[in-house]
């Protein structure tokens, strides 16, 4: 593996990049069963730097292990206290954060019996997801010939390795045919979520989004959905289809690596005027406003952290 000066912090440990390891009969390797979380610290001043809603995503995480049969063998506690210790370590003051969780090697067969659950937390600088400009311009997006898996064939509320297959290829599909990002359907054809995102338009003034079903209970579309409340903008739990996507006077991806980026064009169809509508401005400004310490009304969402000192979190507070 490739030398980096970042540790890895794996069951307990502080491990050298490379060396964080598995074996090829990793049971989770063989067939996808893991948990895990992306998640995002931002440099605030010169000062502090914050982890945008970790206990949300620590939650999430167990949660996810929970619905996936995966005991993880730390506590909460154990496990936000490692993140902030890692993002110390690696003298990072913004990061990009990925904990997972997962099964290791013993036996081979469907059933992963009594193999160990394993841990392990990276953390290292990663820049705008979708690609210089993005956030700023807009992406281009096609409607995948790939159906989102549907909530009898998967578990919505889980964060499970496996369930990104499918976003892999709906991700390769759109890529190789030009686009920037791919849009899933569910499979009554209504529009679902992104590869790896949630979806909002915007019409008639009105802030739209699918319902927790056959998508992903993300951190940040709930982020969004306080910010538009508090922004006083109409917002709308709803289904919809591709066509009115297509007549959207705005469209924006959400989620942790993605942030909040705007949808110019889907299918060849411009989105709006074909750039980031006024709705989509002004999530986008008080979103960032948020995640670097600039509004004290969303403070609470912020864990606060130095890169020399970490802080640790206490029992009541999980």
């Amino acid at each position: 593996m490739q030398k980096s000066p970042y540790k890895i912090w794996f069951n307990g440990e502080l491990v050298e990049w490379e060396d964080a390891n598995v074996h090829t009969l990793t049971h989770t390797l063989h067939y996808g069963l893991a948990v895990f979380e992306g998640i995002r610290a931002y440099k605030c001043d010169e000062e502090r730097s914050a982890v945008f809603r970790l206990k949300e995503h620590v939650d999430r995480l167990y949660a996810s292990g929970h619905i996936a049969h995966i005991k993880i063998p730390f506590t909460k506690e154990e496990t936000t206290n490692a993140i902030l210790e890692l993002l110390s370590t690696n003298e990072l003051d913004a990061a990009y954060i990925r904990p997972i969780a997962y099964i290791g090697g013993g036996k081979i067969g469907l059933h992963p019996g009594d193999n160990p659950i394993e841990l392990a937390i990276a953390a290292y600088p990663w820049g705008t997801y979708l690609g210089e400009g993005a956030l700023s311009n807009g992406i281009t997006t096609k409607i995948s010939s790939l159906t989102r898996m549907g909530v009898n064939s998967f578990m919505t509320k889980a964060k499970i390795s496996g369930n990104y297959a499918n976003s892999v290829m709906a991700k390769i599909e759109a890529t190789s045919l030009g686009f920037d990002e791919a849009i899933l359907l569910d499979n009554e054809g209504y529009v679902a979520e992104g590869s790896g995102e949630n979806i909002f338009i915007v019409r008639n003034g009105i802030l739209k989004t699918p319902p927790l079903t056959s998508v992903l209970e993300g951190i940040t579309r709930d982020a969004v959905i306080q910010i538009a409340k508090d922004e006083g903008i109409e917002i709308s739990t709803e289904r919809f289809t591709r066509d009115e996507l297509y007549i959207a006077d705005e469209a924006f991806f959400t989620g942790t690596a993605a942030e909040i980026t705007p949808i110019k064009e889907v299918d060849k169809r411009t989105v709006g005027s074909g750039k980031p509508g006024p709705i989509t401005k002004k999530l986008q400004s008080r979103f960032f406003d948020i995640v670097q310490g600039r509004d004290p009304q969303f403070m609470d969402w912020l864990e606060f952290f130095l890169t020399t000192t970490p802080l640790k979190v206490k029992n009541e507070s999980l």
